[in-house]
């Protein structure tokens, strides 16, 4: 929680905010079946009024064995020139820290937590190693800790607390911060990859500082959605939950196999792509030119029928009706296993060899002119009596060509059964 840049507020404390609640390891506000062991992983951005600038990331890996709690979180910038890596270990029933570890770019730091807080500096420059030792009076919790303390508090709106926690900076000897939870409401989180989440919006005052924390938790699993930090000059860093769990396509794509079936095998397809298009356009239509074939050189694809892609396309295309959740992208390996040919003449013939027996998606794209002629309705005819009376009408149409600009995105399944097999195929597309 705590990160190497804070900035002062004024801030003036009433007495109310001495009176809260004092919440510590061990006190019967914290419940600890409520930590999710896992990883997950944030991504850091500065964000000032609407522009976003990426930073860093970090991971949290929470585990819990026996009786102990272990955090292992891998901080590193965007230029990966920085990074830091602490390891928290603390009891699993009260959140008492047992020891803290620290490893930087500059140097280590260990302690282990009793009665007396020990721990050691060791630095990787010409500085002299150092030992420190502390007694504290208060009981406290690991700052690396204090927010995951936060998921097991009773959050409900309007609970406040006083959270006293242990930070050493290298510099001063008051080792024991407070953080102060000055409000919790209701918060609907938006997830691009998820929907919604009813979440708690918890609003921390650290009061060596006056920095001002929100954390975004979830009212369900108590899963941390997102962290904000004020860095003062309307500038905030935000750390945004990436889920790494989100795993919405259950099956696997084997690359090795979509790989051996276009490279490996003895079977060949003579294929010709073309399209007709009968869309209507006004109340009659005639295709001048019916079959309308793609140009020489146009690219077509082929890539095994994997059940990976089966589900991807299901999947995305209940994401498209339901239009509330962006399209889960392909798995990045599939486009090394997609086999690509041209379109070698100006009837539309490719060919693909050396493919494996089994069901392949053949594909390819291209524009063409759609030329037409129509009927249109261009009046009505009367039938009439020499006394002026009208005796019957019917409606006059006249004909017209024209032309438009058209694309055919075509997509069609077809199977090899035997190796060495000759596949004739028509990839077609019909309006």
């Amino acid at each position: 929680m705590k990160l190497p840049f804070y900035f002062m507020l004024s801030v003036l404390f009433s007495v109310n905010v001495y009176a809260q609640k004092l919440v510590f390891p061990g006190s019967g506000e914290v419940n600890t079946s409520k930590l999710i062991p896992g990883k997950s992983l944030y991504i850091i951005y500065y964000v000032k009024d609407t522009s976003w600038t990426k930073k860093g990331s970090f991971t949290h890996e929470l585990s819990v064995s026996g009786s102990e709690i272990k955090l292992v979180a891998d901080y590193k910038d965007e230029a990966n020139k920085w990074y830091k890596k602490t390891i928290s270990v603390a009891d699993g029933k009260t959140m008492a820290p047992i020891s803290y570890q620290f490893e930087g770019p500059k140097n280590t730091f260990k302690l282990t937590f009793g009665a007396t807080v020990n721990g050691k500096l060791d630095y990787f420059d010409n500085r002299k190693d150092q030992s420190v030792s502390f007694s504290p009076k208060e009981k406290y919790v690991d700052y690396n800790l204090s927010e995951h303390l936060f998921t097991t508090l009773p959050l409900k709106t309007g609970y406040t607390a006083r959270v006293p926690e242990f930070y050493y900076d290298g510099k001063s000897d008051k080792v024991i911060t407070y953080y102060t939870i000055k409000e919790v409401k209701s918060y609907v989180h938006r997830s691009p990859k998820t929907g919604n989440h009813e979440c708690w919006l918890v609003t921390v005052l650290e009061e060596s500082s006056g920095a001002i924390y929100n954390y975004v938790i979830d009212k369900q699993n108590h899963a941390i959605w997102q962290r904000e930090m004020s860095m003062g000059k309307g500038m905030w860093e935000i750390c945004v939950n990436d889920e790494l769990d989100y795993q919405p396509i259950k099956n696997k794509f084997n690359k090795e196999e979509a790989l051996a079936k276009v490279e490996k095998g003895n079977s060949v397809i003579l294929g010709t792509a073309f399209a007709r298009d009968h869309s209507s356009r006004g109340i009659a239509i005639v295709n001048i030119n019916k079959a309308q074939y793609p140009p020489k050189g146009t690219v077509v694809s082929i890539l095994l029928n994997s059940p990976y892609i089966q589900e991807w396309k299901e999947v995305n295309k209940k994401i498209k009706k339901g239009k509330k959740l962006p399209e889960v992208p392909i798995d990045p390996n599939v486009s090394a296993c997609i086999k690509t040919t041209k379109v070698y003449d100006n009837q539309g013939h490719f060919e693909f060899t050396n493919l494996m027996p089994g069901e392949y998606l053949l594909m390819t794209s291209f524009g063409y002119t759609h030329s037409y002629t129509y009927s249109y309705y261009a009046g009505t005819s009367y039938l009439m009596h020499p006394s002026g009376a009208v005796l019957s009408s019917s409606p006059v149409y006249n004909t017209a060509s024209a032309s438009t600009g058209a694309n055919a995105n075509i997509e069609t399944v077809v199977t090899i059964k035997e190796n060495g097999e000759q596949l004739k195929v028509n990839l077609k597309d019909v309006r």
